[in-house]
């Protein structure tokens, strides 16, 4: 055999080998990403279960009491019906506070729902302002995302805002899609000073909308508007934001 033989098949022996190992680092991430994927979700499903055991019905105090026993930032529980969106609401001292921290304070990349710090504690302001990751398999805020099938928001237009010692029903007016930049939804003091402002901008650019919204704009001057944020893959920092009234 010659030697350029033998340096190919020595080379060809080299590279196969490479190509073997690489792949098998690819399979093993592969492996590791698909586990530590399953291993957040695992994580958020086991704490909204631990959680929907202390639910409080209504205006049940006790139930508040043993949650703020678990975490004192807890100051609502919202649901939406029709989806899974079930979960107590905690407010920390910024945004990054519940970004990636479960409430049960303990570090989670799922984090939890929370309200914006800029906004008043007892959901008092005309318009408050609630975050929470997309995430697929219902978890987290990722169901905001089926208002915007026309469908679904015909037949799921409504929802609770629990808070210590009173309840709220919540009525869906409009799924928008907005910049995280859009001042008129992600700068809370500003929007509440002007509601009408809010609901006539959604009346002109909305993905679904409440016939009655510009209506509401006129004759609900003073009533306060929950929004519920999200991210969207439509454009890059792109928002899905479910915007609801808090009935009095």
């Amino acid at each position: 055999m010659k030697i350029s033989e033998v340096i190919y098949n020595c080379l060809n022996t080299i590279v196969t080998w490479i190509l073997v190992i690489l792949l098998g680092i690819a399979g093993l991430y592969a492996g590791y990403a698909l586990w530590d994927n399953n291993r957040i979700y695992q994580q958020a499903e086991n704490v909204q279960d631990s959680l929907l055991d202390l639910k409080p019905d209504t205006d049940n105090e006790a139930n508040f009491a043993r949650l703020r026993e678990i975490n004192p930032d807890v100051c609502a529980w919202i649901t939406l019906d029709g989806t899974e969106i079930d979960y107590p609401v905690v407010m920390g001292e910024d945004l990054r506070t519940y970004l990636n921290t479960d409430v049960y304070g303990n570090y989670a990349l799922a984090g939890s729902i929370f309200a914006d710090n800029r906004c008043a504690r007892d959901f008092s302001d005309p318009y408050t302002l609630i975050y929470g990751h997309h995430m697929t398999r219902h978890r987290m805020f990722g169901d905001l995302e089926l208002y915007e099938d026309s469908r679904f928001f015909r037949d799921h237009r409504t929802g609770t805002l629990i808070l210590p010692g009173e309840s709220h029903e919540l009525t869906i007016l409009a799924c928008i899609k907005r910049s995280a930049s859009d001042p008129m939804i992600f700068d809370p003091k500003q929007t509440s000073e002007n509601i009408t402002a809010l609901l006539e901008s959604v009346e002109s650019d909305s993905v679904q909308l409440d016939g009655n919204t510009a209506v509401r704009a006129e004759e609900l001057p003073e009533s306060r508007i929950l929004a519920l944020s999200t991210c969207s893959g439509s454009y890059e920092d792109a928002r899905t934001i479910v915007l609801c009234l808090v009935e009095e």
